[in-house]
């Protein structure tokens, strides 16, 4: 994807995080993570998170928050825990 591409992702999380914003931080980062792993491709998935990890300085704290969940799902996953276990947002 073209940077162009991230920064649309970027734009799209943070005003899902604004959408959010009226829960409690940490309701709010569980809610946008499981809205952009439901409605986002793989791809934008990974692109997001792989700009989270690298620096990830232009999401909301709430976005920022909700990527590293999606991350940490990521991990799980690859890793083999049932999504039983925890959260499976990938």
């Amino acid at each position: 994807m073209s940077h162009k591409q991230l920064d649309t992702l970027i734009r799209m999380s943070n005003q899902i995080a604004a959408n959010n914003s009226a829960y409690p931080h940490d309701e709010a980062a569980e809610r946008v993570a499981n809205h952009i792993q439901r409605f986002w491709a793989r791809s934008m998935k990974n692109l997001i998170i792989e700009h989270q990890q690298s620096a990830g300085d232009e999401l909301s704290p709430i976005a920022r928050e909700a990527v590293a969940i999606l991350a940490q799902a990521t991990i799980r996953k690859q890793q083999g825990i049932s999504a039983g276990e925890e959260n499976s947002y990938v």
